[in-house]
């Protein structure tokens, strides 16, 4: 118990001393999480807005498809997408395992089902009037979809913030695209199994806090989304 008391205060003096090292990782986590999460939403949200529009006779099929990717792991997209950017792939030219590049792209593959899956329920709880008022008016399909996303703008807010959570905690496309190299590509997921291996976890657990921060921040931004889409529509 007095080895975890010590972990803890000694990990909390790095947060406070802003160690060097600790920024790196977490700043590299963030960047990368963040720039994951702005290309699947680029990818997600349009797509979201194309199923719940259209009807097709695969809809169905590829909601449930969807949905069953949410709960692939994680290694499993890992594995897929360095199946192409290894030196024997299809991109191996590119030379794109191993960076930064490599983890953005696995990353954005796993959360887009996700934005997208979230996007078609968000708009799913919508009132189907709006859409047959501005159908009734004479609005397009571009200017239904503005007035759609201007309605369901916290469900969809609500569906990026999950998509964040789900890309700066994971860890399968980080160590296995990444590499897990120091000041590179080393994520706060990586460095913390990294230190466990080694039998240090002062910057584990100074990690590890960090993580459940942000991780917290997440939840609350969501509950206050929801919040306020069951104002609105509950």
């Amino acid at each position: 118990m007095q080895y975890l008391f010590e972990s803890l205060g000694k990990a909390i003096s790095l947060i406070v001393q802003c160690d060097t090292e600790l920024a790196l990782i977490v700043w590299f986590s963030l960047k990368v999480a963040l720039i994951s999460t702005m290309a699947a939403s680029v990818v997600g949200i349009p797509a979201g807005f194309a199923i719940y529009l259209n009807e097709f006779r695969l809809r169905r099929v590829l909601i449930t498809v969807l949905n069953s990717l949410l709960a692939i792991p994680t290694v499993v997209i890992a594995l897929f997408v360095y199946s192409f950017l290894s030196r024997r792939g299809i991109f191996g030219s590119l030379n794109l395992l191993y960076t930064q590049s490599a983890i953005i792209i696995g990353q954005t593959i796993l959360v887009i089902p996700m934005i997208t899956i979230f996007v078609v329920s968000a708009l799913s709880h919508l009132d189907i009037r709006y859409r047959k008022t501005a159908m009734t008016l004479g609005a397009d399909r571009r200017q239904i979809a503005f007035l759609l996303l201007h309605e369901a703008k916290f469900g969809v807010a609500a569906a990026i913030a999950a998509a964040f959570g789900r890309v700066i905690s994971e860890i399968g496309v980080s160590m296995m695209l990444g590499g897990n190299i120091k000041g590179v590509t080393r994520t706060m997921t990586t460095a913390m199994a990294l230190e466990y291996d080694k039998g240090e976890f002062v910057l584990a657990v100074a990690l590890g806090m960090i993580l459940m921060t942000i991780t917290l921040g997440i939840n609350i931004l969501i509950n206050y989304f929801q919040g306020n889409i069951n104002e609105r529509y509950g």
